[in-house]
C-alpha cells in the first residue's frame, strides 16, 4: 500500500483514530510519518514489551511455570512458558489445557473467567419443537413437492393440515 500523503513510498506506519464513534485510518511512509510527528509517540517511556506487561497479569503463576515440568498443548505445541513469554495463546485448545493456570489471570484482567455476553442459550427442548410458523413453512415445502410429483391425494392432506394450523382459513 502506498503512502496516502506522498503516494510514492510504501506505507509502513498505520494510524487509526476513533473520534466520536467515527474511525479514520491513515497509512504513511516512514518519511511522511516523521514529518507529521508520528515517529516519537512513545519517547520518554521506559522500554516496555508486551510480555512484560502480560507477565505482570500472570503474576506468580507465570514465574513458577518457568522452572516447572513443561506441559505442551497437543494441538499447537505451546507450553505455558511460551504463553507467558509471548503474551498470547497458540490456539483454542490452550484455554482447555492451561485453564487452571490461566483462570486467575483472566479473572484479574476481565473481572471474571466466564463469558456473560448477550448470547442467549437455547436448550435442546426448545429447539426440538418447531413453532407453528415453522410447521406451516415445512408443510408448504412438502405440499409443493407433492404437487410437482403429482401426488394429489398427499397434496390435499398437506393443504388441509396447513389450513388447520392457520386457524381454519379458506374452508
Amino acid at each position: 500500500m502506498l503512502c496516502q500523503n506522498c503516494a510514492k513510498a510504501q506505507a509502513t506506519t498505520h494510524i487509526k483514530r476513533v473520534v466520536n464513534g467515527e474511525t479514520t485510518q491513515h497509512h504513511l511512509c516512514s518519511q511522511c510519518a516523521k514529518e507529521l510527528g508520528y515517529t516519537d509517540m512513545f519517547s520518554g517511556f521506559a522500554p516496555l514489551s508486551l510480555s512484560d506487561f502480560f507477565s505482570d497479569f500472570l503474576g506468580d503463576v507465570g514465574r513458577k511455570a518457568v522452572g516447572a515440568k513443561v506441559e505442551r498443548c497437543p494441538k499447537c505445541g505451546n507450553s505455558f512458558n511460551d504463553i507467558v513469554r509471548e503474551s498470547r495463546l497458540g490456539c483454542a485448545e490452550c484455554y482447555r489445557i492451561f485453564f487452571d493456570k490461566l483462570q486467575p489471570s483472566l479473572e484479574r484482567i476481565h473481572g471474571r473467567a466466564l463469558h456473560s455476553g448477550k448470547k442467549i442459550e437455547v436448550t435442546r427442548e426448545e429447539t426440538a419443537v418447531p413453532t407453528k410458523e415453522e410447521q406451516i413453512a415445512q408443510l408448504k415445502v412438502k405440499l409443493e413437492e407433492a404437487v410437482k410429483e403429482q401426488e394429489f391425494e398427499q397434496a390435499a392432506k398437506l393443504r388441509d393440515e396447513i389450513r388447520e394450523l392457520e386457524g381454519g382459513e379458506g374452508k
